[in-house]
């Protein structure tokens, strides 16, 4: 008699069922609707093959197209796979590497033959190859394989990158492939659909091509990488497609072009050349921002750009951040003959890529007692990063950049409510600025960190129990948590924010760190007349202002609140008769202190209406012959296609209103 199984379900249920069988037959032995419907399954919380047999005893919920989350990886994964068995199809010299899924789809990485590199004139050919492998319906089955097998068939069948790989994966474990019917297979951990045919052919898109190194190492092979979207049905597809399009009109740096607000170029990679019309943005912000803290209890304080290696050799960044540091020797060599450079931190500088260290040798500057707590330190702090170029994305990922930074020295009784204030002030600069929808996460321990377990337990808790005080735990904040995403030395607080077209973008932070003040002497005297540690709350809302200029520029389309926009109003004539008044009509604008521009070129007025809106800005006002004998203005609105026929005064009553900042109204 065979062994019989005890497969728990999700209602409560327990079936048994022969060795040797598999969540399909229980999906069947259900009904035939869920039969069809099931398309893999979580066995004891493991994604996995709806056709694997159980290994014992289980825990099983069957997944279907209505998991989404689980439904779109599944598809991804499997559109990857057959991108790579379409390539290989139709250029059998070609070789595969690694092809995941991504969160809006999937890529493969291939090394060309004798063809030479991809181009988006080969993706229709791939796409049409791709429909035929999925219209064949074919098994997609899993193997396990020993090491030595695995680096035998790649050699064989001239797969050098992944015979490279395979003879790097641990020796004696069993490792996985998959068929793709008797045709095709590939290395991979898995969980794939039961067949290629569970894939819709209308729900996929190859998107581009582009240059990757193996390995992701500049000093190996270039290869091709074939980008795809991928979703469950054609609805989702065509509805990712008009985000796409919609993401497109919006891009930053598109549009950072089309306003004058800032450039990139090569002589300095990832780094950012504001021009004027962009900096009155940031600076706007920063104004912004500076009530902000000063209304919290903030003091503000500037640190310097080079420190001693030494000392983040200390805080225990040099360990982990070192190779995104821009170092430089303490002292330069006279001659060429001396060596290389050793790599020792006591032989170098650095340049900060965090404001932290510097704001506790701050702290440490004095005796600090418990009544001088909780201190609040604020830095618009300069930070320089070295991010791969490959990385690099307009304001979105720079190398230099500029934190709203600072960091709460407090007592551990205080940690609660400093986290509580902190949410509250968060909304209320999330809201100010346009953003009503966000989530709020909290990223925990890490696998590798600093400090003990009971230190870990204690500052996720607080960070719970403050969002909990603010009333920010429930479902409309979207409160998650993350297992081992928070930073080496503390558990952190995200703030995920929702933008015009639903894309999400983790903007502000709150961590609860222990390690740091330990690592760096940090003390106070308490109380009781001792040195105590204090908990210190790291904490930004911007996070950086490259970047959330960056989203705010996509966020409104560059159609920004008329207080962040660089020109408010530009005065533009109908009539070269109309300006000498239309210059008194801008010095009264000035007056008002609306930014003002005048527009007095010989051109039709519908020509200065399309150039002013391509650049974004909020109000013109036109003035020609019988405005100026009344003393009125035609008032244009950016977006809105009626005009209005005011008086001077009233026009700038109606501007000023829009053009003071959130925090200073009445």
């Amino acid at each position: 008699m065979s062994e019989m199984l005890k497969i728990s379900l999700p209602d409560g249920s327990v079936r048994e069922v022969p060795a040797g069988s598999t969540p399909a037959d229980i999906a069947a032995a259900i009904g035939p609707g869920l039969a069809k419907a099931a398309i893999a399954a979580r066995v004891d919380g493991e994604l996995r093959d709806i056709n694997r047999p159980f290994d014992g005893d289980a825990q099983l919920a069957l997944v279907t197209q209505r998991d989404e989350a689980d439904a779109l990886e599944l598809a991804r994964h499997d559109f990857a796979h057959v991108l790579a068995e379409a390539v290989q199809a139709l250029w059998p010299d070609t070789q595969i590497t690694f092809g995941p899924a991504t969160d809006d789809g999937f890529y493969y990485d291939f090394a060309p033959g004798a063809r030479g590199p991809f181009t988006d004139d080969d993706l229709p050919a791939i796409e049409e190859k791709m429909r035929d492998i999925i219209r064949a319906d074919k098994p997609l089955r899993r193997e396990e394989w020993s090491r030595d097998q695995l680096i035998a068939w790649f050699q064989d069948h001239g797969e050098s990158f992944k015979a490279e790989w395979a003879a790097e994966l641990p020796e004696g474990e069993p490792l996985t492939v998959y068929h793709s019917g008797n045709e095709w297979l590939d290395l991979c951990r898995g969980p794939h659909l039961a067949s290629t045919g569970k894939l819709d052919t209308q729900a996929f898109k190859l998107t581009r091509v582009s240059g990757a190194y193996w390995r992701g190492d500049q000093r190996n092979a270039m290869l091709s990488r074939i980008y795809g979207t991928g979703w469950l049905n054609k609805k989702q597809l065509d509805a990712h497609l008009v985000r796409l399009e919609e993401a497109a009109k919006r891009d930053h740096r598109r549009l950072g072009q089309d306003m004058d607000l800032f450039h990139l170029q090569a002589e300095a990679h990832g780094s950012v050349f504001w021009h004027p019309k962009g900096y009155i943005i940031w600076r706007e912000l920063e104004a912004y921002m500076r009530r902000a803290i000063d209304g919290g209890g903030y003091r503000e304080v500037k640190t310097p750009q080079v420190m001693d290696a030494r000392q983040w050799e200390q805080s225990g960044h040099w360990g982990k951040y070192r190779e995104n540091m821009f170092v430089i020797p303490d002292e330069v060599p006279n001659t060429e003959d001396e060596g290389p450079l050793v790599s020792d931190a006591a032989e170098w500088m650095a340049l900060k890529p965090m404001n932290c260290p510097a704001h506790v040798l701050i702290f440490k500057q004095g005796i600090k007692s418990y009544r001088d707590l909780p201190l609040r330190i604020y830095e618009n702090g300069c930070c320089h990063r070295n991010e791969p170029h490959g990385a690099l994305h307009g304001l979105m990922r720079v190398r230099q950049f500029t934190q709203d930074d600072a960091h709460i020295f407090c007592r551990e009784d205080q940690i609660v409510d400093e986290v509580r204030k902190f949410c509250a002030l968060a909304d209320r600069v999330y809201r100010d600025l346009g953003f009503e929808g966000y989530s709020i996460k909290l990223a925990l321990r890490p696998e590798q960190r600093f400090g003990t377990e009971e230190m870990w337990d204690l500052a996720e808790s607080e960070l719970r129990d403050a969002v909990e005080r603010a009333g920010m735990a429930g479902e409309e904040f979207g409160w998650e948590e993350l297992p081992g995403e928070g930073a080496f030395y503390a558990p952190k607080l995200e703030w995920h924010l929702t933008d015009a077209i639903g894309r999400t973008w983790q903007v502000g932070t709150i961590q609860s760190d222990r390690v740091l003040p330990e690592r760096l002497d940090a003390s106070y005297i308490a109380e009781d007349g001792g040195r105590h540690r204090p908990v210190m709350l790291h904490r930004a809302i911007f996070g950086s202002y490259e970047r959330f200029i960056g989203i705010l520029i996509e966020h409104y389309a560059g159609k920004l609140p008329l207080w962040l926009a660089p020109v408010q109003a530009v005065v533009a004539t109908i009539v070269s008769d109309a300006d000498e008044y239309a210059k008194v009509v801008a010095a009264k604008l000035q007056a008002a202190g609306i930014r003002v521009e005048t527009d007095l070129r010989n051109e039709k007025i519908n020509y200065k209406v399309r150039e002013h809106s391509v650049q974004k800005v909020p109000h013109m006002l036109v003035v020609g012959k019988r405005e100026a004998e009344e003393g009125t203005v035609a008032l244009r609105t950016l977006g809105e296609q009626q005009q209005q026929f005011l008086s001077l005064d009233d026009a700038i009553a109606l501007l000023r209103t829009g053009a003071t900042p959130p925090d200073l109204r009445g």
